[in-house]
């Protein structure tokens, strides 16, 4: 396997007791004053926050703040069976523990209030793990006043990544930023112990306008001189934007460009996105970018037209639509304070889009007053996580059921209309509103994701389209390596170039998928980037000696960025995917003992980490010490979830060893699980042709080319292993079909 340099995964769920937090004083921390402060003077404001979901986003266990049934009412869950009491005071559960023993814990606080209320309970260093057994906060007319696991199709037991007590359940890290104000994680990976710190429980009033000492003591002073008046940004805009609707179209006048809201989005974002803290620290000044690394349109998060399918968060969702890029902001529909909606139902909308236009069954074709009526099923279709928690899709996007054909995405019409076809919606549409729009960023990520011969040319048309969401833009790019000639790296060059944050971070991302001699050309521009993040990734995908010598600023912002690379993985020690990052730096630098040392402890950490096994073994290979290697991968078969990458390392290892007919068995494996790359499957095909099995060689390479139809490797085989066989026809239909893919 070729070393690289492991990301960090962009994780972050909705997920310590008293004595497992130190929560500062506010007066002393770092200027923070805390919101009983800010209501002295801003009373309408502080009304409105109390009893928003950012007031409860995390309490102390109490009878005013617990909602769950702890008057000894059992749950039980594959067997194992927790209840729920009280013992005086506190609140208290029964449940299997981190070494599957019934044990009771007491409930330290509350997490979150609606549509669900989880709860963190403490453990040994400094730890706050999030109980997978909620409390269903809805009425009981909805189906809600109950106790349910946020894992109700699988039994997960004690040692399970997904168990409570478990890496991923984690609070300190999953979460713990987003839910209180001003909060430092202060991982110690020496002793493998929390100092988590806060300045206020909840996301108060300086979790968003940033700490207000300086504001506090100019009001007091009467100085109404300072800038933004003593705060480091100001949430507000410039100018107050009135939308009117055109009467001729109903659609809102043209407004300002997206850039205008960025400093309230990018606050809203830090947040309300899927991605991973980089550097700790973070201030609402200080943007998105300084401290936090984003997710793109990746399969899994996003459907290839954009749409939700993880957890997302928000932002991403939202920077696609065009509300966004017309200067549209968050607190356009809703209120910053009590974050409910502006106005209730399509009231919300009719603040910008005239409702004689719109909320009309002429426009949505569905009787006044019913679910089809309402703006939000149509253009916001939502999708329920965590078991009770239905979340709208931000992109504002129009329904295509043409793209559900084309694609198989979903689409809002058939979300609600199970009983339809796609084509049937399709045709609806088009009757009622035209044809839909061709051009759809969809069709070159779903390209670049499955290897359509197009895939190239629309990657590259997409990335120099400026009409597009950057962020759609700054997808392909990451997808373009895997397409590369003369022509598009023109392409690539340019987006390495760009002054868009999230272009030019999908440039940093696609530097891990490009031949170590080419980086620099297309990784210099970053170094020059001025959001740290972004500057640093780049740096982690470039060597020292292949920069140019000259001028030599290049190689100083290098190391600087490099730096902040190594202190942003040490930041999330606490997770194997940074300790793997360390070791692969540590390793690049020759210091070899530091860089296993950081390997195994991967594996300590999280026994169930793929990757950990994958890369200790590669790193033993190239230190000669491949029985070693061997062992650890054999190791990593029973204790992960996925062992193909495993099995195929494995069976790699085997052949160089000349062990073939072992290899065989451990490729096989790896190309026949559910979690295959088109790698796996063609490695597979050319051992059994190199064992003399060349039938079953071609049966297992046109088995997957049924699921990488245009993979040039094994199309490139299927020519080859026919022609040795003597079947010129078979080979003449596979060398078409190669050079379609050309």
């Amino acid at each position: 396997m070729t070393r690289t340099v492991l990301l960090l995964l962009l994780l972050c769920a909705s997920f310590p007791a008293q004595n497992a937090v130190n929560v500062l004083d506010a007066s002393g921390a770092a200027g923070y004053v805390g919101a009983a402060v800010c209501a002295g003077c801003h009373q309408s404001e502080y009304a409105l926050w109390q009893d928003s979901h950012h007031e409860k986003a995390m309490q102390p266990a109490s009878p005013e703040t617990v909602l769950g049934r702890f008057d000894d009412v059992s749950f039980e869950y594959f067997g194992v069976e927790s209840r729920f009491f009280r013992r005086g005071d506190r609140f208290m559960v029964r449940t299997d523990g981190p070494d599957g023993e019934l044990t009771d814990y007491p409930i330290a606080y509350t997490f979150g209030v609606y549509p669900l209320q989880q709860y963190l309970i403490e453990m040994p260093g400094g730890r706050l793990q999030a109980l997978s057994i909620v409390w269903d906060t809805r009425s009981s007319e909805m189906g809600g006043q109950r106790w349910y696991h946020l894992y109700p199709d699988d039994p997960i037991r004690a040692g399970d990544e997904l168990h409570w007590t478990g890496l991923n359940q984690n609070w300190n890290f999953m979460c713990a930023d987003c839910h209180s104000t001003h909060l430092q994680k202060n991982y110690d990976l020496k002793l493998d112990r929390y100092n988590t710190t806060w300045s206020e429980v909840n996301v108060a009033c300086e979790a968003c306008h940033g700490p207000g000492q300086v504001h506090v003591s100019a009001m007091e002073d009467g100085n109404r001189s300072l800038p933004f008046s003593g705060f480091e940004l100001a949430l507000s805009r410039a100018k107050t934007k009135d939308w009117f609707p055109d009467p001729q179209t109903g659609s809102p006048t043209p407004g300002r460009s997206g850039a205008a809201s960025q400093p309230e989005l990018e606050t809203c974002a830090q947040c309300h996105s899927r991605r991973v803290t980089q550097f700790h620290g973070a201030r609402p000044a200080d943007g998105l970018f300084q401290h936090f690394m984003p997710a793109l349109l990746d399969e899994g998060l996003y459907h290839a037209d954009g749409q939700i399918d993880g957890e997302v968060f928000v932002y991403g969702s939202f920077v696609q639509s065009a509300m966004f890029h017309a200067g549209v902001t968050c607190s356009d529909c809703h209120n910053p304070h009590s974050l409910s909606l502006k106005a209730p139902g399509n009231a919300v909308c009719g603040q910008c889009h005239l409702p004689t236009t719109f909320a009309v069954e002429k426009h949505h074709g569905h009787p006044e007053g019913s679910a089809g009526a309402q703006c939000v099923n149509c253009h916001m279709p939502d999708k329920v996580y965590m078991g009770v928690d239905a979340r709208r899709d931000h992109s504002f996007r129009v329904p295509r059921p043409d793209l559900s054909l084309q694609l198989g995405v979903p689409n809002a019409c058939n979300q609600c209309h199970t009983d339809k076809t796609a084509e049937w919606a399709a045709n609806v549409l088009e009757t009622r509103h035209g044809a839909p729009d061709e051009d759809h960023f969809a069709l070159a990520l779903q390209a670049g994701r499955y290897g359509s011969p197009q895939a190239e040319a629309l990657l590259a048309q997409l990335i120099l389209d400026t009409t597009q969401p950057a962020i759609a833009r700054a997808t392909a790019v990451t997808l373009l390596p895997g397409y590369l000639s003369r022509q598009s790296a023109v392409v690539l060059h340019q987006a390495s170039r760009s002054d868009d944050p999230l272009v030019a971070l999908g440039a940093a991302r696609a530097l891990g998928s490009l031949p170590e001699e080419y980086r620099p050309m297309f990784g210099v521009p970053g170094l020059y980037d001025q959001h740290r993040v972004i500057s640093s990734l780049t740096a982690s995908q470039l060597s020292e000696p292949a920069l140019p010598e000259r001028p030599t600023e290049v190689r100083e912002r290098y190391r600087r960025a490099l730096s902040d690379y190594v202190q942003s993985q040490l930041n999330n020690s606490d997770r194997p995917e940074s300790l793997l990052n360390l070791g692969e730096y540590l390793w690049r630098k020759g210091e070899v003992d530091k860089a296993e040392s950081y390997y195994r402890k991967a594996i300590e950490r999280a026994p169930y980490y793929t990757p950990a096994y994958v890369n200790l073994a590669e790193f033993l290979r190239a230190d000669g010490r491949d029985g070693e290697g061997r062992q650890v991968l054999e190791n990593g078969l029973t204790a992960v979830r996925d062992p193909a990458p495993i099995e195929h390392s494995l069976g790699l290892l085997l052949v160089r060893e000349g062990k073939l007919a072992e290899a065989l068995n451990h490729l096989g494996s790896a190309a026949e699980g559910g979690s295959a790359t088109d790698r796996y499957i063609y490695v597979y095909a050319v051992a059994l042709e190199s064992s003399g099995q060349t039938r079953e060689a071609i049966a297992v390479l046109e088995q997957g080319i049924e699921k990488f139809p245009n993979n040039r490797d094994m199309l490139s085989a299927l020519v080859s292993f026919h022609r040795s066989l003597g079947e010129t026809d078979k080979a003449r239909n596979y060398e078409q079909r190669l050079q379609q893919t050309l």
